[in-house]
C-alpha cells in the first residue's frame, strides 16, 4: 500500500507540472504575411474552432468520466461505467450493479477512481479512465493495468513504464486510481471573468514584448481600446466576437503607416487556452478603375466631376505607374468595326443614287435644249399634216346645188370643205414620255 500511494504521489506531482506549464505559456499557432490595398479595408482574420466563446449555460453534461475494459484475450473491449458532472452514474453490464463503484463527488474533490468490491478472473484487462470536457473540448486519459492472482502475499503495485500494474488477489477489492484536480474538472468558476482576447501591434524592429495594445476584448462585453489616435477609429472587431469565436481585426481606410506586426492573443483561463497568431501586415500600392460610364437618363452626369485619366502617368513614392486600359474581350472590336461598316455601307448607297438621280434629269434638260434649236432652224421639217381617222373623206368634185341665197351656199361649203391640218410635234411628244 505504501508503494501504490508514493506511486499516486508521484503521478499527480507531473501531472500538475506539466498543467502549469501549459498555462503559463503561449503558443504560436500560425504566422502569416498579408497585403492589401491602400485606402481599403484590411481584415486579419483571427478565429477558434477549438471552442464555443460562450457562456456555459450546460451545467449538467459539460463534463463525464467513464471507465472502459479493453487487452483482454478474445473479448472486444467494453464501457463499464460512466458519470456526468451532475452526479448521474450508469452501470452497462448487470452484473456489475453494485460492484462497480464511482464516487458520488468525483467532481467536487477530482477523485475518479473506480472501486471493485470483489475481483473475479474476467475482470483481468486494461482499465482506462477518460475525462471529457466538452465545453473546451478537453481530452484525458489515464489506463491502470489489473492482474488476477490467487496468493495474497503476490498482491502488489507497480510502474511498467508505461502505465500503473496492479496485482489484486481473487475476491479482494481493487482501487482503479484516477486523480484529476484541476479547476476545470472540480470548481465551477466565472467563465466570463476568464476569457480575454486582445491585439497588439509592433513597428518593424520592435521586439514583441514591447509591442503596443490596440485593443482588450472580455466576454463579459467591456472593451478597451489604446494605441495611437489616428488608428484606433479606425480598428474594431464584431460585437459578437465571443459567441461566434471569431476575433478579427478590420482596419478601414488602410494607410501606408499602418504597417507592422499584429498579434491576436486567446487566453481562456478556465480551459486553459493560450493561444497566439501573427500577422505581418504590408500596404500596397491602391489600384486605380476606370470609371463606369453614366446613362444619360439618370442623372449621374450632373454635377459629378471628371474622374481622373487613367492613361495619365502617376507619380507615387517615387515609382511611376502607367495603367493601359484594355479590352475586356474581342466581342468589342467587332461590335465597334460592325458599326463602321454599316455606316460606310449606308453611306456609298445614298451616294449612288444622287449620282444617277443627277445624271438622269441632266440628260432630259440637255435633250430639250436640242430640239428647240433644230425647231428654230428648221420648223417645216419637224410639222406633219395628220388627218383624223373619223374624218371623212374629201371629195374634189364640185355638187352642184342651187342655192337660194349666198349665205345657205357657204354654209354647204364648209360641210363639204376638209378640216384644217393640226400640226404635231413628235419629237416633243416622244421626250415628254420618255421624261416622265
Amino acid at each position: 500500500m505504501e508503494l501504490l500511494s508514493c506511486v499516486l504521489l508521484w503521478k499527480l506531482v507531473l501531472l500538475q507540472r506539466t498543467s502549469g506549464a501549459a498555462a503559463a505559456s503561449s503558443s504560436v499557432v500560425s504566422e502569416s504575411v498579408v497585403k492589401w490595398p491602400a485606402g481599403t479595408q484590411a481584415v486579419l482574420s483571427c478565429q477558434s474552432p477549438r471552442m464555443v466563446w460562450t457562456q456555459d449555460r450546460l451545467h449538467d453534461r459539460q463534463r463525464v468520466v467513464h471507465w472502459d475494459l479493453s487487452g483482454v484475450p478474445g473479448r472486444q473491449g467494453r464501457r463499464l461505467v460512466d458519470m456526468y458532472s451532475a452526479g448521474e452514474q450508469r452501470v452497462y453490464e448487470p452484473r456489475d450493479h453494485g460492484r462497480l463503484l464511482l464516487s458520488p463527488s468525483a467532481f467536487q474533490d477530482g477523485n475518479f477512481s473506480l472501486l471493485i468490491r470483489a475481483v473475479e478472473e474476467g475482470d483481468e484487462g486494461v482499465y482506462t479512465c477518460n475525462l471529457h470536457h466538452h465545453y473546451c473540448h478537453l481530452y484525458e486519459s489515464l489506463a491502470v493495468r489489473l492482474e488476477v492472482t490467487d496468493d495474497p502475499l503476490l498482491a502488489r503495485a507497480y510502474w511498467d513504464g508505461e502505465k500503473e500494474v496492479m496485482v489484486v488477489a481473487r475476491g479482494a477489492p481493487a482501487l482503479m486510481t484516477c486523480v484529476n484536480r484541476e479547476h476545470l474538472w472540480t470548481d465551477r468558476h466565472l467563465e466570463e471573468a476568464q476569457q480575454v482576447v486582445h491585439w497588439d501591434r509592433q513597428l518593424p524592429g520592435v521586439p514583441h514584448d514591447r509591442a503596443d495594445r490596440l485593443l482588450d476584448l472580455y466576454a463579459s462585453g467591456e472593451r478597451r481600446a489604446y494605441g495611437p489616435s489616428f488608428l484606433r477609429d479606425r480598428v474594431a472587431v464584431k460585437a459578437d466576437a465571443f459567441a461566434r469565436g471569431d476575433f478579427s481585426l478590420r482596419i478601414d481606410a488602410l494607410e501606408p503607416a499602418d504597417e507592422g506586426i499584429y498579434s491576436c492573443h486567446l487566453h481562456h483561463h478556465y480551459c486553459g487556452l493560450h493561444e497566439r497568431r501573427v500577422f505581418h501586415l504590408q500596404v500596397t500600392e491602391p489600384t486605380f478603375e476606370p470609371p463606369a460610364p453614366a446613362s444619360p437618363g439618370n442623372g449621374s452626369g450632373h454635377n459629378s466631376a471628371p474622374g481622373p485619366d487613367p492613361t495619365v502617368v502617376s507619380r507615387s513614392r517615387g515609382h511611376n505607374v502607367i495603367n493601359v486600359i484594355v479590352p475586356e474581350n474581342h466581342t468589342h472590336f467587332f461590335q465597334q468595326l460592325g458599326y463602321v461598316l454599316a455606316t460606310l455601307l449606308l453611306f456609298i448607297l445614298l451616294l449612288i443614287t444622287v449620282v444617277l438621280a443627277t445624271r438622269h434629269r441632266g440628260g432630259c434638260e440637255a435633250s430639250d435644249k436640242k430640239t428647240g434649236k433644230s425647231k428654230g432652224k428648221d420648223v417645216n421639217m419637224m410639222e406633219f399634216a395628220v388627218a383624223t381617222k373619223d374624218q371623212a373623206p374629201y371629195r374634189t368634185e364640185d355638187i352642184q346645188l342651187d342655192y337660194k341665197n349666198n349665205i345657205l351656199k357657204e354654209r354647204a361649203e364648209l360641210a363639204h370643205s376638209p378640216l384644217p391640218a393640226k400640226n404635231v410635234d413628235l419629237d416633243k411628244e416622244f421626250r415628254k414620255e420618255y421624261c416622265k
